[in-house]
């Protein structure tokens, strides 16, 4: 059995010692210099998911996100070659974009009217002989940040040094490629998404993604809305369900573990739930093959990929997180189907996910208030420590040699926090 023992708060002297083996201080929620501390060391220094390509499918789609504090664009050219610029204008710093989405066949500042290509090359300028002999407009393009892409999700970095992509994601890979059979055999698209923010810090959201714990207690208004045979399939504490260390800050939880190969079994009978989609899609002349490998994958994965430091693969959507302040987050709901898909199969998929992640849903409102409550809770007393250490004393070691516990374990929250402590730990980069 673990010993849990008290650390006096005036041996703190770094975030990086508020986070212990089985715990972290309260004041990783809180602490206003920690959180610029985090934007810096964590955001701006490791891979940050921005977009899926299906988000981008033309010359000229876009789309704005934030690596941590600071706005980017991307976009695919012409050629539809995709880049990821620093939306900033070179001349004095006004963003040169503001929609979350669309399509456009330039960027104009709308201070001066600088004019970027898709590729953010400087194109064109007012007056330009007032520049003559003093700027090369080669020299002052949009920044183009390194990007890397892994089964159609587009990560960038700010840190030109640190590790390919594919060595970061490292075990994670595995499950993203499981994660992506969801769409029934079509390329994964995103159908749609919705933003919120909650007052509270990013890493209470971090936590939630890999906690089954709380979703009997948090979730109950969910359960009682859903079936007897749909609510047999959430009743997964007591199954054999596991949470998996994957290195690096990510975590796998496996709650349904049935539905982990969504290409597997296939041949087992359509559950009752689904079988007015079954009927659709046989109107429609689909085979039963066909009809079989849809039906599996509209419910989505029996598992949460959260992958470090901002996005989680959510059984059936992509959830990201936006560090605003340290008591305020921005969590993107991003529905996904599949592109060319029955129009049934990504309708069904719209409305599972209304029902649950929607702004009118059973699952987003408890989530909100539960995390509001964590924050509020977080700045009572001068001492305080979270928690994070149910199944330590059971731990075992995955096919794939890594630290697996218990599907109500806090094995993900350990994984997050020890890839925290590691980069807070590390020293200031020139």
């Amino acid at each position: 059995m673990t010993k849990t023992t008290s650390i006096p708060v005036k041996s703190i002297t770094s975030a990086a010692d508020m986070v212990m083996e089985d715990r972290v201080h309260k004041s990783l929620y809180s602490d206003p210099e920690i959180f610029e501390e985090e934007l810096d060391k964590v955001f701006n220094h490791t891979w940050v998911w921005l977009a899926h390509e299906s988000e981008i499918p033309d010359s000229g789609s876009y789309k704005t996100a934030k690596i941590g504090r600071q706005p980017v664009i991307v976009v695919r050219d012409r050629k539809g070659n995709i880049h990821v610029l620093q939306n900033r204008c070179r001349h004095r710093g006004a963003t040169v974009c503001e929609k979350k989405h669309g399509k456009t066949k330039a960027f104009t500042c709308p201070y001066h009217g600088w004019g970027y290509g898709l590729d953010g090359s400087l194109r064109a300028l007012p007056k330009p002989e007032e520049y003559e002999n003093i700027l090369d407009k080669a020299e002052f393009g949009l920044n183009s940040l390194r990007f890397e892409t892994y089964q159609g999700m587009i990560f960038a970095t700010l840190d030109d040094s640190i590790e390919s992509l594919d060595s970061f994601l490292g075990g994670a890979k595995k499950w993203m490629d499981l994660f992506m059979k969801q769409s029934g055999g079509y390329p994964v698209q995103v159908l749609g998404d919705h933003r919120f923010r909650f007052p509270g810090n990013w890493k209470i959201q971090l936590e939630n993604t890999t906690d089954a714990y709380h979703f009997p207690i948090v979730h109950k208004s969910f359960i009682s809305s859903i079936d007897d045979q749909t609510a047999e399939v959430f009743d997964f504490l007591d199954g054999d369900g596991f949470v998996e260390d994957l290195g690096n800050g990510h975590s796998v939880m496996v709650m349904i573990p049935d539905l982990v190969d969504l290409e597997a079994n296939l041949d087992d009978p359509i559950p009752e739930r689904f079988q007015p989609l079954a009927d659709e899609l046989a109107k429609e002349g689909k085979s039963e093959a066909e009809i079989k490998r849809l039906v599996r994958a509209v419910g989505g994965s029996g598992f949460n990929l959260n992958l470090f430091p901002n996005v989680s693969c959510s059984m059936a959507f992509f959830r990201n997180l936006v560090p605003i302040s340290v008591d305020e987050t921005e969590i993107h709901h991003v529905a996904i189907g599949g592109k060319g898909a029955p129009a049934a199969f990504n309708q069904k998929r719209m409305r599972l996910h209304e029902h649950f992640q929607g702004p009118m849903g059973f699952g987003t409102p408890d989530d909100g208030e539960a995390w509001e409550r964590v924050q509020h809770g977080s700045k009572a007393g001068t001492d305080g420590w979270i928690m994070v250490n149910r199944g330590m004393s059971r731990l075992s070691t995955s096919e794939d040699g890594n630290v697996k516990g218990a599907v109500c374990s806090e094995t993900g929250m350990r994984a997050a926090y020890q890839q925290y402590k590691k980069m807070m730990a590390a020293e200031e980069k020139e």
